[in-house]
């Protein structure tokens, strides 16, 4: 295993936790002042398109995050997790890059608005997806 591949998904995975839990406390107290840069948090904070089924968007991605992080965090830990946990991690990441595919065209084509919060959780989702797709690819053989 590539430490260096390792430590660089658990610190953006961590990043993405405080990304979630920070656009989670803004979504579920409509505290605007929490909105920094355009102001377009807002506009995409009350969109239709900021939950899901009634669970906020933020709140999935603090559990996507955390779900990784701990996988991460184990990896080591489990004989499971040993022989599987690099193919979770991947397939955990691959559903959050697309979902984060998805909240991109939502941004752009749909709402049209772009918050910084938003985009650096998507930059993060993607980078930790490129990552896994490299830690999976070198991992050995059993």
């Amino acid at each position: 295993m590539n430490k260096w591949l390792y430590r660089i998904s658990i610190a953006l995975s961590v990043l993405g936790v405080l990304v979630s839990a920070y656009m989670t406390v803004y979504k579920l107290t409509e505290n605007n002042s929490m909105c920094l840069g355009s102001g377009d948090c807002a506009t995409v904070n009350a969109s239709v398109y900021s939950e899901v089924n009634g669970v906020p968007v933020a709140v999935i991605g603090v559990g996507g995050y955390l779900t990784i992080l701990v996988l991460l965090l184990f990896e080591n830990r489990s004989g499971f997790l040993k022989k599987n946990g690099t193919m979770i991690v991947f397939g955990l990441a691959l559903f959050g890059f697309l979902f984060t595919l998805y909240l991109i065209y939502v941004e752009t084509a749909l709402i049209r608005a772009y918050c910084p919060f938003c985009v650096t959780s998507q930059i993060t989702m993607t980078i930790l997806f490129i990552l896994s797709v490299i830690r999976l690819v070198r991992q050995p053989t059993n």
